[in-house]
């Protein structure tokens, strides 16, 4: 039994490690019962029970039939509060947040660059195809993919999950960046730039030039923005709110 309750641990440890690295996101599936029994050498009985402990702990959700999956454990600003509300009335907080962006994301390409496994580099490389050849109603979430895929290959767990709790206000502020400046030909070329070097520094695993790559990026974006807000002209925000 003692036996049963280390392995039983084991298992639970495996699992968390796998949500805390990013290499396991919310939605997705965990290796099955058999791949655990075999991994681990113990029985089906010591599986699910590290499994029941699990689901005690809301970290995965298991659907009969189809398997054990983690669970939506990123809490997203809701909607309605206080915060959210004070976020879309007020244009100084998108310039906040691009404050924040530029340096989460700036060490996100560092670390990717100097961390990156081959299923990484395989991830930001589809990711960044998909942005390249994306011309439509879809670039922001091909822009925002394509960085999630660069972060998610930092293998920091802190940074990932703090990135994961912006998602939605980190897509409200692409969305922005999109809609405010790719309409303008030389602000387009330059995002484009900034897309390719982050892209290129990464693969190559030259670290500083991806820190310094992602940080420039979001600098142009902002400095363009608030230009624009100086001008006394408007800048468009809604378009994620409220789709």
């Amino acid at each position: 039994m003692h036996n049963n309750d280390h392995k039983c641990h084991e298992i639970i440890s495996f699992i968390e490690n796998l949500v805390l690295a990013g290499e396991l996101l919310p939605g997705q599936k965990i290796p099955s019962e058999r791949q655990m029994c075999v991994k681990f050498s113990v029985s089906r009985a010591a599986v699910r029970e590290a499994l029941k402990m699990l689901q005690a702990r809301h970290l995965i959700e298991t659907i009969h039939g189809s398997g054990s999956f983690v669970a939506d454990i990123i809490n997203q600003p809701a909607p309605e509060s206080p915060f959210i509300q004070l976020y879309y009335e007020h244009n100084r907080t998108l310039f906040d947040l691009y404050e924040v962006r530029e340096q989460l994301e700036g060490q996100a390409a560092l670390l990717a660059a100097q961390r990156a496994t081959d299923k990484d580099l395989y991830l930001i490389k589809k990711a960044y195809s998909a942005l390249e050849k994306n011309h439509g109603c879809e670039t922001a979430h091909c822009d925002q993919a394509f960085h999630k895929a660069i972060a998610e290959a930092s293998h920091n767990p802190v940074l990932i999950h703090v990135l994961a709790s912006l998602e939605q206000l980190i897509l409200h502020s692409v969305q922005a960046s999109i809609d405010n400046l790719y309409h303008i030909p030389e602000h387009k070329t330059q995002m484009d730039k900034h897309h390719l070097q982050i892209y290129k520094a990464v693969l190559r695993g030259h670290h500083k030039k991806a820190e310094l790559a992602a940080s420039k990026h979001v600098q142009f974006v902002s400095l363009c923005i608030k230009q624009f807000e100086q001008q006394g002209q408007n800048i468009i925000r809604d378009s994620v709110q409220k789709s």
